[in-house]
């Protein structure tokens, strides 16, 4: 597959840490846009990816990153199958030097872009700004159930996600 889902059409420049997907002209529509990070990037990345009682995944990827296209297709696998089940998927998108390329390779879960790594440095202690990828699985209690600095199968994503589905 090689791609975090279909070509989404290419969106004008915007400030780090905003879904790179995230128009900035919402046409007045409420919620229009509302998948990006807003003012407040973390708070919002931090609500998005394991709203209270319910478990996340993060990953942190760039296009950029052989091993982030390959096990691409295996987040997004999980995702789709586990998301009804209450587990949340979030990605940080870093250091890519241009929002097309992170859109040519996002998923359909919210990711944010990352360019310089602000947001990934809010993870300092967890996630290694150099370890990329690496993937954080977030129990229902928001404790850290699984930490993973590589790319990962399917099969071993759902090792980690499986016991914060028993939890709930």
């Amino acid at each position: 597959m090689g791609a975090r889902g279909p070509a989404p059409s290419p969106a004008p420049p915007r400030g780090e840490g905003r879904r790179a997907d995230d128009r900035a002209d919402t046409g007045g529509r409420p919620g229009a846009g509302a998948r990006s990070g807003g003012r407040e990037p973390e708070r919002e990345a931090a609500a998005a990816g394991r709203p209270p009682g319910q478990g996340g995944v993060l990953n942190v990827w760039g296009s950029w990153c052989a091993p982030c296209r390959a096990e691409a297709p295996n987040l997004q696998k999980v995702y789709e199958d586990t998301r009804e089940q209450g587990v949340a998927f979030l990605g940080i998108n870093t250091r890519d030097a241009t929002q097309s390329n992170a859109l040519a390779f996002e998923g359909t879960y919210p990711s944010f872009w990352d360019r310089a790594g602000k947001l990934l440095l809010k993870f300092r202690g967890t996630i290694s700004p150099s370890a990329i990828p690496s993937t954080l699985v977030i129990d229902r209690q928001g404790r850290i159930a699984a930490s993973v600095m590589k790319a990962l199968s399917e099969r071993e994503l759902r090792s980690m996600v499986d016991p914060v589905l028993k939890e709930g």
